[in-house]
């Protein structure tokens, strides 16, 4: 790299700070106006930013939900139809991508459940891409307008109490069919010892993904910071829920899945000398 280019960056990373400055001089720190428990008490509840959908009045959430589900579903359509006839024995970039996605969820079902895992790949790859898909989603930012006429960024579907339970109530009936299907009534029981199974995934979920909405929330507040670090927080929060979430919840319900499902077979008692003496004499 040649001197000049080097000055030239220089400069330029200095009239950028300069310009950040300027603009946090400018601002004067205050921020947003309103206290911030409001603002978090919201960003939790939905009380105050709900959305009019024309029957009623749904949280941010819910329309996220929708917007994920479809676009989920429409790619998914395009690559079946348009993508998969195409694959070549030489993969390319897109294909090798594919593949390496489907794989991961397929290893971690055979590894966990060698006897019974082709419903159960099938299912933690749904899940994983739907948590994965929902979290990243947040970072797009698209707006959206509340019954108060105020703006609002469309926050991950499963930030939402409603939608962690839902999810973690899904895992679980997975893990009991896999505990029918595979040891019965024996395998039903297994299932319901572990009955806070359901609560304890979804309040982690919950809890995980609303953790990094609180803090980005917390961190926008004040207009000091709302220049560069709300892009830094916010964006790493997020991905590391998205990544770290998804591997959680696969691979609880992959461990379970396969603990229920998994068969013992009868160990039959070796009869002594005694009693296959008595055996003849009766």
């Amino acid at each position: 790299m040649s001197k000049k280019r080097k000055i030239v960056s220089v400069c330029v990373f200095l009239c950028v700070v300069a310009i950040l400055i300027v603009g946090i001089c400018l601002t004067g720190g205050n921020g947003e106006h309103g206290d911030i428990s409001d603002t978090m008490q919201d960003a939790v509840l939905h009380e105050n930013d709900k959305i009019d959908i024309g029957f009623m009045k749904v949280n941010p959430s819910v329309i996220s939900a929708f917007v994920v589900t479809g676009v989920l579903f429409v790619s998914a359509l395009i690559i079946r139809i348009f993508v998969i006839p195409r694959f070549k024995t030489v993969p390319g970039k897109f294909q090798m991508l594919l593949e390496s996605w489907v794989d991961f969820f397929d290893n971690l079902a055979t590894s966990n459940s060698p006897h019974k895992n082709k419903f159960l790949g099938a299912y933690i790859f749904a899940a994983g891409s739907y948590i994965f898909v929902g979290t990243v989603f947040e970072l797009l930012g698209i707006q959206a307008v509340t019954v108060n006429n105020a703006s609002i960024a469309l926050p991950a579907p499963l930030s939402d109490i409603n939608a962690a339970i839902a999810m973690g109530c899904l895992s679980y009936l997975i893990i009991m069919s896999g505990g029918i299907t595979g040891n019965g009534f024996k395998g039903l029981l297994l299932t319901l010892k572990d009955f806070s199974l359901p609560i304890s995934m979804s309040f982690r979920l919950f809890g995980a993904l609303l953790s990094g909405l609180l803090v980005t929330e917390l961190v926008y507040h004040y207009m000091a910071l709302s220049f560069v670090l709300p892009v830094i927080v916010g964006v790493l929060f997020t991905c590391l829920h998205a990544i770290i979430q998804t591997y959680v919840l696969v691979m609880l319900t992959a461990l379970f899945y396969g603990e229920v499902s998994e068969r013992h077979p009868k160990i039959k008692k070796v009869k002594t000398k005694k009693e296959k003496m008595k055996a003849k004499e009766a």
